[in-house]
């Protein structure tokens, strides 16, 4: 049998989808904010994005409710990522929790049992396992597909600039402050209604502070804190981890 970790996929998705309104471009200048003065809302949003992607590590919380989802449900991600994969966090959605670390090319995930309910409910079989793994930490490879991505800090911020049509348009606007941080604030009105705004710390280097899209089928917020920080999680201790492999081996075999 194969667990699949349905949440954990709605995690990377969704850590995406608030990344999304960081797809900053250009647009008209209104004020001379430090330090950005003279500069347009694609040279400040080029500067952010590169700052991100270059820092160490991040802090990153924030609230996404995916279009299209049938189900609606928002999924929050509370998470610490660097460079090395190495994080650890939280995910919520509709009243099911899981905790999150990734260290030594090992991710652990420690669900609730209305996380695995709803992760294992298609799996044959996985009524049975629900019990085997409900608040212990399950222990998968780091290369399993069904991970892939979900503590890749490039992966997220490359997926802030993979369409390149949602550069143009924003518009350059006064400071701000997100969590105490001086901000500038860049906005941009989309296609389908929404506004999307992009936050720049203006003091120190011009790393995302905050994204957010506001109106539409799928809004979402997103703040980014911490930046060049440690991450280090700690392996659980073995009597309190559940192995995938093993786990799925024995089912089979059942």
């Amino acid at each position: 049998m194969r667990i699949g970790t349905k949440a954990g996929r709605a995690m990377t998705a969704a850590v995406a989808g608030a990344a999304l309104a960081a797809l900053a471009g250009c647009g008209s200048d209104s004020g001379d904010d430090k330090p950005f003065a003279g500069k347009s809302a694609d040279d400040i949003a080029a500067d952010a994005v590169e700052a991100t992607k270059q820092a160490d590590s991040l802090h990153m919380k924030g609230t996404v409710r995916q279009a299209g989802s049938s189900s609606g449900a928002a999924v929050t991600v509370d998470l610490s990522v660097d460079q090395e994969k190495n994080c650890e966090g939280t995910i919520r959605s509709g009243g099911a929790n899981a905790d999150v670390r990734h260290t030594d090319a090992t991710l652990y995930l420690r669900g609730d049992e209305k996380y695995w309910q709803n992760a294992l409910k298609s799996q044959p079989g996985g009524d049975k396992v629900v019990p085997k793994v409900a608040d212990k930490w399950v222990k998968a490879p780091a290369d399993d597909s069904m991970t892939q991505g979900l503590c890749d800090k490039q992966g997220l911020v490359a997926s802030m600039d993979e369409n390149k049509s949602e550069r143009q348009g924003m518009e350059k606007g006064g400071t701000t402050t997100v969590d105490g941080a001086e901000a500038i604030k860049l906005t941009k009105k989309a296609s389908g209604g929404e506004t999307l705004t992009l936050y720049v710390a203006t003091e120190g280097k011009p790393y995302i502070l905050r994204t957010t899209t506001s109106g539409g089928k799928a809004p979402n917020t997103a703040t980014f804190s911490d930046y060049d920080k440690p991450v280090r999680p700690q392996a659980p201790d073995a009597g309190e981890t559940v192995d995938l492999k093993e786990l799925a081996a024995s089912e089979q075999k059942a």
